[in-house]
């Protein structure tokens, strides 16, 4: 059989599984970024009227925000322990249903406890869904499109922030932060259905599982074409599949560098999106104004994160991330420099790009770092530890506005950290299998496998 090159289809059979795939992954983010963002629209409220679940302090808000990302954490490492075995098709569709069913319950919730506990809940179906999607289409996307895929599929997070924002100002008064929760619970008879029809099971990961009659079967139902023996083997013939991979050699540094960045781009993602409008709102701007912040900054993920991943194409996502990091941190000292608004939401924005859309290329490129027998424990390894520092996010922020730190303050503590990812974003390097694809290369910081010349071993 022949294979197509990375940047063509092999047929309209192929080009229309895939666009499915990325389809299906974009909405599922979707939901992952509305549950991010929609806790820090609902805030306010939840602070200000002690009548709806019982009184909540800054430093309680705080550490009841981390309490879907300890979930969202946990439900990453368990996709990432049984999803490189059980399947990516399964596990979507397990965690759809999961977290639908945590987002009515949240909403039904009386008390506190309760509501924390629901949170949880939601948290392990998203952290699932996260580490599924963006194996999954590292599985289907074609070589020189999978910076371009990934960011389409991981911009969704932010699209559900810019939908949460949306929604927190048009309708928050009418229906009440329940009804923003039930609205994250229609994926349930909306999108699992669409799923169960339109999503097929990777072919990759089936010759990978040894399952090579099912793999052909799918092949020719879709049309995606099969890969070449040496895409489905195992790291260096060793065997070895899922987390163990991950301790080899080949994968020992990479793998926590790649962590320790999700873990700054997620704290600065969560910590923004919980305390962004309660900070505004502190600095005189209106609960509706603050809410606008909300919006430029996941706005500017979105379109920002999607300029990037096009130049990830080309010149390697490493030198991207390094550079939006210390795009973040120049935007947060920015906002507290008293500039006027015009500025202000230029800098927001920005610093959408520099955290949520780095996230996104930190996916993209995590994806392209790992092959098939190891990526859906990478990303679910990044996902999951990075989600450490989601917990963290929220966390700081309520324990600095709660010990009357000003907003100035926080944002120089933001910046910092941001400037830290960006280092240790600089000191990742290629793992030792080396036959990179277009979004591997540029793994050694300058010295990077040229996308044109990669061989594409890794897809």
């Amino acid at each position: 059989m022949t294979h197509p090159s990375p940047d063509t289809w092999e047929s309209a059979g192929h080009r229309r599984s895939v666009l499915w795939v990325v389809s299906l992954a974009t909405l599922v983010m979707m939901f992952d970024g509305y549950d991010l963002v929609v806790y820090g629209t609902v805030l306010p409220i939840l602070v200000d009227d002690p009548s709806q679940l019982g009184p909540l302090s800054a430093g309680h808000a705080g550490v009841l925000g981390s309490y879907a990302l300890i979930g969202v954490m946990i439900g990453a490492l368990l996709a990432g322990a049984v999803g490189d075995f059980v399947g990516r098709r399964r596990m979507m569709l397990i965690n759809i249903a999961w977290f639908s069913i945590g987002m009515g319950l949240a909403a039904l919730a009386t008390d506190l406890t309760m509501f924390g506990l629901m949170r949880l809940f939601t948290g392990i179906g998203i952290g699932g869904l996260v580490a599924t999607a963006i194996a999954t289409v590292g599985d289907f996307a074609p070589a020189g499109k999978r910076n371009l895929y990934n960011a389409i599929v991981c911009s969704g997070v932010p699209i559900g922030g810019v939908l949460a924002s949306l929604l927190a100002i048009v309708l928050r008064d009418a229906i009440g932060w329940r009804g923003m929760f039930w609205i994250g619970a229609l994926p349930l008879i909306t999108l699992l259905p669409l799923a169960l029809v339109k999503l097929p099971e990777s072919p990759r990961w089936l010759l990978a599982r040894g399952r090579t009659a099912r793999a052909a079967e799918v092949s020719a139902r879709t049309g995606i074409p099969l890969p070449t023996a040496d895409d489905t083997t195992t790291d260096t013939d060793t065997g070895k599949v899922g987390f163990a991979a991950l301790a080899t050699h080949q994968y020992r540094w990479g793998t926590l560098l790649l962590g320790m960045m999700s873990f700054v781009a997620l704290l600065l993602s969560y910590g923004l999106n919980t305390w962004l409008p309660k900070i505004m709102e502190n600095a005189g701007f209106d609960a509706k104004g603050s809410l606008s912040f909300l919006l430029v900054l996941n706005g500017g993920a979105v379109v920002g994160g999607l300029l990037a991943s096009k130049v990830a194409d080309s010149t390697g996502p490493q030198r991207v991330i390094t550079t939006t990091f210390f795009l973040a941190a120049l935007a947060m000292v920015l906002l507290t420099l008293g500039a006027p608004l015009p500025v202000l939401l230029i800098a927001v924005a920005v610093a959408g790009v520099g955290t949520i859309g780095t996230q996104v290329l930190i996916y993209g490129f995590v994806s392209g770092y790992y092959s098939t027998a190891a990526r859906g424990a990478g990303v679910a390894w990044c996902a999951g530890f990075g989600r450490l520092g989601g917990i963290l996010g929220p966390v700081i922020g309520g324990v600095l506005l709660a010990g009357g730190v000003s907003s100035q303050s926080a944002f120089y503590v933001f910046a910092v950290l941001a400037m830290i990812g960006g280092i240790v974003t600089f000191f990742v390097r290629n793992p030792s299998h080396s036959r990179t694809s277009p979004s591997a290369s540029g793994l050694s910081g300058g010295g990077g496998v040229a996308p044109s010349t990669a061989s594409h071993s890794l897809q």
